[in-house]
């Protein structure tokens, strides 16, 4: 099982980089990161959290599974809409699990990419799902949601990791 890279590995803020191989090792990593999001009780997980600088994500949420390789986000509806946020890798010094704060996110989404056998990939998401693909993107852009926040909601964040 792969660790969750948690905020100030560098890996976290290094954009991912383009899957060119689709191979079996690709498949067994996106078993592996599904793996870890459930073990962890996440409800998505990109490529750098488990040290894979690979431009990846699986997701389970809304009751929509499924993973994108190389996904491209478009913003569908951009009112915002602000929810509780949390993240694996942004974990409380105390307990180890999830901080959240409310974070702003357009609420409508639609990710395009391939499978892991690289087959094309489409999904139209709005509310949690739109969230959760908008988190992952980040991720792979080399930025955590605290980046998102207003500067003293980031700062009250921070004063809590590791």
């Amino acid at each position: 099982m792969r660790d969750i890279r948690v905020i100030g590995d560098p890996v976290l803020r290094t954009p991912a980089e383009t899957v060119v191989d689709f191979d079996r090792d690709l498949r067994r990593l996106v078993d592996e990161m599904f793996a870890a999001m459930y073990s962890a009780q996440g409800v998505g997980l990109a490529g750098p959290q488990i040290g894979v600088s690979k431009r990846i994500f699986v997701y389970d949420c809304s009751n929509r599974k499924g993973h994108v390789i190389n996904p491209e986000l478009t913003i569908d509806d951009d009112a915002e809409m602000v929810d509780e946020e949390g993240c694996l890798s942004v974990p409380s010094r105390e307990t180890g699990k999830p901080l959240y704060a409310r974070t702003p996110r357009a609420s409508g989404v639609t990710v395009t990419g391939v499978d892991r056998l690289g087959r094309p990939v489409r999904v139209r998401a709005r509310g949690m799902l739109a969230r959760c693909f908008q988190h992952e993107t980040d991720h792979l852009n080399g930025m955590l949601y605290v980046d998102r926040l207003a500067k003293d909601a980031a700062r009250k964040v921070l004063l809590q990791t590791p």
